[in-house]
């Protein structure tokens, strides 16, 4: 079951899906980015950078080569910014934003990039020195987001912003935790079938 994983057919679905997603989510935060400083942009679409991190890994697995600086910022991205995302849209219905097509499109999609993450790292070799710099790029993009003010606009949580970021920084903790476990503990196989 986990090779039909690494299957060509699957892997091209799975670039097609997440590029399009990407594309979207670089298009959802047009109006962010738009008044973000020059130099905080390549912070500020956490989600959508999170899925070109992992569009890069599955053209490296269709070329049989694995990008581990890619595979180790797309593991902890996908999975850290998959859950954020679908407990921040959980408590906007939780705090008067109506349940819309829209929101659980977010909240399904958003789940998927969780998931990929931990289905996909059996296949991933990361090595400590690619975890280090997921690591220090995840924490520094959480600084980014709540001591200079740029996390994900979220109108209805914003009085809520100093727990928001303390949940943030012990997800990303979490999050790094998991690639330290699942994604460097196993042996990997990237054979294509």
């Amino acid at each position: 079951m986990i090779y039909l994983l690494m299957d060509r057919r699957i892997l091209i679905l799975l670039l097609i899906i997440n590029t399009l997603g990407t594309i979207y989510g670089f298009y959802w935060y047009r109006y962010q980015l738009e008044i973000t400083p020059t130099i905080f942009i390549p912070f500020v679409p956490d989600s959508p950078t999170a899925s070109m991190f992992f569009v890069i890994v599955l053209i490296g697995f269709l070329l049989n080569k694995n990008f581990k600086y890619m595979e180790a910022l797309a593991m902890l991205t996908l999975f850290k910014y998959g859950i954020w995302a679908v407990v921040m849209n959980i408590l906007t219905f939780m705090h008067g934003q109506p349940v819309t097509l829209i929101a659980l499109m977010l909240i399904a999609s958003h789940g998927a990039m969780a998931i990929q993450a931990l289905l996909y790292s059996p296949f991933f070799k990361i090595e400590m020195k690619h975890l280090v710099v997921a690591a220090v790029w995840t924490l520094h993009n959480d600084v980014i987001d709540y001591v200079y003010g740029h996390m994900p606009m979220y109108p209805t949580l914003s009085q809520f912003q100093d727990h928001i970021g303390y949940f943030t920084f012990w997800l990303s903790l979490l999050s790094i935790l998991l690639v330290y476990l699942f994604g460097m503990k196993r042996t990997r196989s990237t054979h294509l079938a």
